[in-house]
């Protein structure tokens, strides 16, 4: 496996401090996995959390309908799992 597969840091970055793919997060006080980790959420509510804190910046409306998605998928196991 090449060794180019993983973001290449420096002993004094965390990998929280390092964003892939953009520059969305970084706007914010605390990144949504920091705050998913912190407070023990699930998949979908960290995508809840996620695409919420981001669609300004970056997906627009379609963060918001991509968080309505995770929410019904919430709901769902909700109200029929048994």
């Amino acid at each position: 496996m090449s060794a180019n597969w993983r973001t290449t840091k420096d002993s004094t970055t965390s990998a929280m401090q390092i964003q892939v793919g953009g520059d969305h997060y970084k706007s914010l006080r605390i990144q949504p996995l920091e705050y998913a980790l912190a407070n023990d959420l699930g998949i979908c509510e960290h995508a809840v959390i996620k695409y919420v804190s981001r669609w300004k910046n970056k997906g627009h409306v379609d963060d918001l309908r991509k968080a309505r998605h995770y929410i019904d998928i919430l709901i769902e196991r909700e109200c029929y799992e048994d």
